[in-house]
């Protein structure tokens, strides 16, 4: 999808399996979290928001990177996710941020 990528892209795809390409890993987009800013600044394009990932944790995890994540059942997007600090024991959060 060459699309400039919005929130509104992903909404749909909230609890669907992502697979990552050239990974072992797949996982469900588990919430977006949206900026509440109420004005964004002159000239810019899209309200900042980050795609939450959430895998069961494991011995190793899904390295930062670039990656070809295909969702289960639609379409495909190229984007940028990171490993990220998870509260809970059991499992591993990654993110996707949008600015």
């Amino acid at each position: 999808m060459d699309e400039f990528l919005q929130a509104e892209h992903f909404k749909p795809h909230v609890g669907k399996i992502f697979k990552f390409k050239g990974t072992r890993f797949a996982m469900p987009l588990d919430h977006i979290s949206v900026s509440r800013q109420r004005r964004l600044p002159k000239g810019v394009k899209r309200r900042p928001f980050l795609l939450i990932f959430r895998a069961p944790r494991a011995r190793e995890h899904m390295p930062e990177g670039l990656y070809e994540c295909e969702v289960e059942g639609g379409p495909t997007f190229t984007f940028y996710v990171a490993p990220i600090q998870t509260l809970e024991r059991e499992f591993q959060d990654y993110q996707a941020a949008f600015n």
